[in-house]
């Protein structure tokens, strides 16, 4: 495999699974003072269920990587506006609430960038993949 087509095979599933885990982060803030450890888990496991979609995403992606590359454009680009409109009602920052955005939606819209370019490297360079057969 030419290593351009190793980077760009690599690439997004990196960034997909540091970008969950950095999604995963906001999960925390299910353990409060007051609250059982029973209610905290169920709290923290609640918290995390868009890190799980996500990471079935992932899954997806890494085995479709064009239908998964689709898949995170829209997650990226869709969010975005609903995204920004939370954070703005909140703290009335243009500014800030774009950073938010930087930070929380465009990486995964460059994930399903970068799972593109990778599938049609690929195709390209006539590789085959483990799913292809």
């Amino acid at each position: 495999m030419k290593k351009s087509v190793r980077v760009f095979h690599w690439l997004p599933r990196i960034i997909c699974i540091l970008s969950i885990l950095f999604v995963s982060l906001f999960a925390a803030d299910a353990f409060a003072p007051g609250l059982t450890i029973w209610q905290q888990l169920i709290a923290f496991i609640i918290h995390l269920i868009p890190s799980f979609i996500l990471l079935i995403f992932l899954i997806i992606a890494w085995k479709w990587e064009y239908i998964g590359g689709l898949i995170f454009i829209i997650i990226g680009l869709g969010l975005s506006p609903f995204v920004f409109m939370h954070n703005y009602k909140m703290n009335q920052s243009i500014g800030m609430s774009l950073g938010i955005i930087m930070a929380i939606t465009i990486p995964f819209a460059i994930v399903g960038v970068l799972f593109i370019v990778s599938h049609f490297q690929k195709k390209k360079n006539n590789l085959k993949t483990p799913n292809d057969g």
